[in-house]
């Protein structure tokens, strides 16, 4: 089936009041700035530096991703909910991902600072586990609403620059429960699971203007939120994992850098596990 017969849905769609009307994006969809050019003394020119938004980055996972960004030159905001961070030369922006006008008002000041955003990581996310007889309906809906529906408001924020210049990478960051379920996290796993349906809706619609959109989900990964486990409950998880052991943030870094890497420019709307196998089958 032809690409912009399955897209022509998206034709007009409105961006800050402009109508854009979607076409397939050229072959080489990295623009003539991105790419590596040898000079005359055969040196390939130095790599585009991008402005960077990660969003739950000030620790853990989304804090290895902001390091990464910056150890290679890239203008990184951090957003959390108190604007602190520990990363080094990040612009730490406080922002509460659950209300639309924070978030609105985090993407203007890391625009204002350091240009129009062209990598977003939505990274974002809590738990609240409970077996369902025990959960009520603002535990389920607070988990939904700062994992999955913070996503579409960042994205929301962000990509109309993104769609007009043509380039753009984003990356949403689930879990391997997204698609293996987890007993006492119908919450996070429902609000996991829906980041997959988004993203790969966001890739038909953002990928004839040269936007990739992926998820990227993770395993058992050594942070704050796998550190409360019990010995015997972390015991029987790593008897799960084939590569018998569990997984560091920074191997989830490593997999954002690859994604919205030149080298990742032809991959979009893909769910790429970090699990060391755990999710194998699903």
């Amino acid at each position: 089936m032809n690409p912009t017969e399955v897209l022509s849905f998206t034709d007009g769609l409105g961006i800050d009041g402009e109508v854009v009307t979607l076409h397939e994006a050229p072959p080489h969809e990295t623009s003539p700035r991105d790419r590596v050019r040898v000079e005359a003394t055969g040196q390939p020119a130095q790599r585009t530096t991008r402005s960077v938004l990660i969003s739950g980055g000030s620790r853990g996972i989304g804090a290895a991703i902001a390091t990464t960004f910056t150890s290679t030159g890239h203008r990184v905001a951090n957003l959390s909910r108190s604007g602190g961070g520990t990363v080094e030369g990040c612009l730490d922006v406080a922002c509460d991902v659950t209300e639309a006008e924070s978030v609105k008002l985090a993407v203007k000041q890391a625009v204002a600072e350091h240009g129009p955003v062209e990598v977003l990581v939505a990274n974002a996310g809590i738990t609240d586990d409970k077996l369902l007889l025990r959960m009520d309906e603002a535990s389920f809906s607070h988990v939904l609403d700062t994992n999955l529906t913070s996503a579409f408001r960042l994205v929301k924020a962000v990509s109309g620059p993104m769609l007009r210049n043509r380039w753009g990478r984003i990356i949403l960051i689930s879990s391997v429960v997204a698609t293996s379920g987890s007993a006492g996290q119908a919450n996070y796993a429902a609000s996991k699971a829906g980041l997959i349906g988004f993203a790969r809706s966001l890739a038909r619609e953002f990928g004839p203007r040269g936007v990739t959109v992926n998820v990227i989900a993770p395993g058992f990964i050594d942070t704050e939120m796998t550190a409360d486990l019990t010995d015997d409950r972390r015991s029987s998880v790593l008897e799960s994992i084939p590569l018998n052991r569990t997984g560091t943030p920074h191997d989830v870094a490593a997999a954002v850098e690859f994604l919205t890497s030149d080298a990742g420019a032809y991959i979009t709307g893909a769910v790429i596990p970090v699990d060391g196998g755990l999710g194998m089958g699903h």
